[in-house]
């Protein structure tokens, strides 16, 4: 899938962003680093209206989960009297289960482009590698966004750039930002999962809850941490917008009209 024409334009909102922090840069903290923060809080703020439908359309099922378990306990050996019962409920209630596909299927095309921008933003944010490779790269502890967080910097330099040598896994350090990347991930993971409605998708979603956090982090141990940066911050972002959801006194059957 070429996703060029939502990755250029979201190149171009980092750019912006770059320039209008470039004055900030530092040696602990580049603009760099800055862009990407503050990039991956538009574009949360921007899906906002579809991820607040998600997490609604989430607290509504929880709130029906009492019932569902009450009608597997009843019709449990009648699969299909089970999903009729089901179904009448969810139509009382006035809930679609499937209210929460719709946001997901849109937020999806602009994530990967935004996961585009962070991977190569030499094409979609500075045009050139070299306008690229002269700018600040650092994060805190992380020295170069640009490469894994486990990579080694040797003390030689050739033509300018930084020389090292990549150690899987383990690196220079401890992997910190890959590490928070998976716990975050796994904490939004168990936030956003749906009630299960028998035991193998219990069993399926608690083996998803914790592949994905495992996966997040060897992903973070491979790509450029300006990937796991975004990963961070967006997690984060979720976490609260999904506390603040899901602990509001309205009315969730009022919230999903």
């Amino acid at each position: 899938m070429n996703l060029d024409f939502i990755a250029k334009p979201m190149g171009m909102l980092v750019e912006l962003l770059y320039n209008m922090v470039s004055g900030l840069d530092s040696s602990y903290l580049s603009a760099y680093a800055i862009a990407i923060i503050l990039s991956t809080i538009i574009f949360k703020l921007l899906m906002m209206p579809f991820t607040l439908k998600q997490s609604k359309s989430m607290k509504k099922m929880q709130e029906l989960n009492p019932k569902i378990k009450e009608l597997q306990e009843k019709y449990g050996k009648d699969p299909q009297t089970l999903q009729r019962k089901q179904m009448e409920l969810y139509k009382e209630a006035n809930y679609s289960p499937f209210s929460g596909c719709l946001p997901m299927l849109i937020q999806f095309p602009i994530l990967i482009s935004f996961f585009y921008v962070i991977r190569s933003p030499e094409i979609y944010v500075f045009d050139n590698q070299q306008a690229y490779d002269v700018i600040n790269k650092t994060f805190l502890w992380i020295r170069d966004l640009s490469f894994a967080e486990n990579y080694v910097y040797e003390s030689g330099i050739i033509n300018g750039i930084s020389m090292g040598m990549a150690i899987p896994f383990i690196g220079a350090a401890l992997p910190i930002l890959a590490a928070v990347s998976a716990f975050t991930t796994y904490l939004t993971t168990k936030m956003t999962s749906q009630p299960a409605m028998n035991e193998q998708q219990e069993a399926t979603q608690r083996s998803m809850n914790m592949m994905m956090p495992v996966m997040i982090f060897i992903f973070g141990l491979q790509f450029p941490a300006g990937l796991a940066l975004y990963w961070v911050v967006s997690n984060i972002f979720q976490l609260v917008q999904q506390y603040i959801v899901m602990n509001s006194s309205k009315n969730p059957k009022e919230e999903l009209k």
